[in-house]
């Protein structure tokens, strides 16, 4: 049975996940502690990407290299960037792109040099599978009418977008570049990488947490641990049947 690696940027979007681990068993590693067992009947791998693309990347590595998981599940929370694209839906990735990362004139900007691309897309069948998921899970938790569930491309970089003027020049220029985000934060984009080179399937959803503007900073720990995390909760059970 294929075994599932679980990812949150933030210890609160992960808490509630950690307290469902049947048989927990932890171990420490690379700095980071990585939690086995079972969730929902399905052998998983819980760990904390910590925050940043560096970050991320060092704990994908070692999920693959480490503890040989065969997918890559991201969940967590981000800054609405498209229309539409309010506090409190939920966005699943279609695919990332680093909004920070310009070699330009040598390469086009956003692209990763040697790889011919700036766009890492995410594995369809898993993202479809998120997708369903996310559907019945948002239903399970009988939520307004207004609470979206989107799809398509999040941007990622090092860097915690939090003005309106910042959001929109982000915006407009990953436009002229091709790239219509939907969302931003800051680690997808590494561990969409990362899984690419290994050839892992990965996914990710991620809770709009603010509109990546001027009150990006408002009740943002409240947010993650009492809005955030029963979402994740709700969706990982969901995605675990259709494992």
């Amino acid at each position: 049975m294929t075994t599932t690696a679980i990812l949150s940027a933030l210890a609160e979007e992960q808490q509630g996940l950690l307290e469902l681990l049947q048989q927990p068993q932890k171990t420490s590693h690379a700095g980071r502690d990585f939690w086995q067992g079972r969730l929902h009947g399905q052998p998983v791998v819980l760990a904390l990407s910590r925050i940043g693309k560096v970050a991320a990347a060092t704990t994908s590595v070692a999920l693959v290299e480490r503890f040989k998981v065969g997918r890559i599940v991201f969940t967590g929370v981000a800054g609405g960037l498209g229309d539409g694209v309010c506090v409190g839906d939920m966005v699943v990735a279609s695919g990332f792109v680093q909004h920070d990362l310009d070699v330009s004139p040598l390469f086009p900007r956003y692209e990763v040099p040697l790889y011919g691309q700036a766009r890492f897309d995410c594995d369809k069948a898993l993202t479809a599978q998120l997708l369903r998921a996310g559907r019945a899970g948002l239903a399970s938790l009988a939520l307004p009418a207004k609470t979206l569930l989107h799809h398509g491309l999040m941007a990622s970089g090092d860097r915690f977008v939090s003005g309106a003027d910042e959001a929109r020049s982000l915006r407009s220029a990953l436009r002229h570049g091709g790239h219509e985000a939907l969302a931003v934060e800051m680690e997808g984009a590494a561990v969409a990488q990362v899984c690419f080179d290994y050839g892992i399937p990965f996914a990710a959803v991620r809770t709009i947490s603010d509109r990546a503007d001027d009150t990006a900073h408002v009740d943002f720990s409240v947010f993650v641990k009492d809005v955030a995390s029963l979402y994740a909760q709700a969706i990982i059970r969901e995605l675990m049947k259709l494992l």
